[in-house]
């Protein structure tokens, strides 16, 4: 217990001294985590918005995919995205792997299903009301849309949100596409393993509490937006 306090006590100095190797490791994780989330909000967001607008063939079939997608292993998603990056692969020649880029684009195959649905979810809720009371008044196909797209702003945001919480804690795609190489793409949770392998506590605890702080901010902004969303 003695132990267990020390290490805590420990930590929470590291982290009020701004440690460098703390403050880098924090900033690896946001830039490729927070990168990740936008280039998937870009894609899922727009995606989610037209699937859930428009009716077609399969779009029950495919909605259902996305959703079995959300429970994808981070595992199958790094050996399926090293399986094109590596040397021998489609995309050798760039020498993606162990980079940065690497694990944006690792991550972002990991919250798109999660951005999309989410957003699918946000559009359905809306009154179909909405839609017929624009079109009666005279607005076209994509004033609609605009009209619909600000009703359902506060589900969207929260999608994004979610995606975020999910890629910011994420640990196989990290370390199977990063390599968890100091300074460069070492991240909070690949960080958090390697000194607990180590037998070094502090560091893990460290950043551990900032982890913690992150998602419990996350989960309240989601709840905030969730709750929007009922009104």
């Amino acid at each position: 217990m003695d132990f267990l306090l020390d290490s805590f006590y420990s930590a929470i100095l590291l982290i009020a001294s701004w440690n460098k190797e703390v403050v880098d490791i924090v900033s690896v994780s946001l830039r490729v985590s927070g990168s990740s989330t936008l280039l998937a909000s870009i894609m899922g967001v727009p995606l989610g918005f037209i699937i859930a607008f428009n009716r077609f063939f399969g779009k029950r079939m495919l909605i259902t995919s996305l959703n079995t997608l959300l429970a994808l292993p981070t595992v199958v998603i790094g050996l399926f995205v090293y399986a094109f990056i590596s040397r021998r692969g489609i995309f050798g020649p760039f020498d993606l792997l162990y980079t940065q880029s690497a694990m944006i684009i690792g991550q972002t195959i990991l919250i798109l299903p999660v951005v999309t649905t989410f957003t699918i979810a946000a559009i359905s809720r809306i009154d179909e009301r909405y839609r017929k009371t624009a079109m009666t008044l005279g607005a076209n196909s994509i004033q609609t849309a605009g009209i619909i797209f600000r009703e359902a702003r506060f589900g969207i945001v929260a999608a994004i949100i979610a995606a975020f919480g999910r890629v910011i804690s994420e640990i196989g795609i990290s370390m199977m596409l990063g390599g968890n190489a100091r300074g460069f793409t070492r991240t909070m949770t690949t960080a958090m393993a390697l000194e607990y392998d180590k037998g070094e506590f502090t560091l893990a605890i460290a950043l551990g509490i900032i982890l913690l702080g992150l998602s419990f901010g996350i989960n309240l902004l989601f709840h905030f937006f969730q709750g929007r969303t009922g009104h």
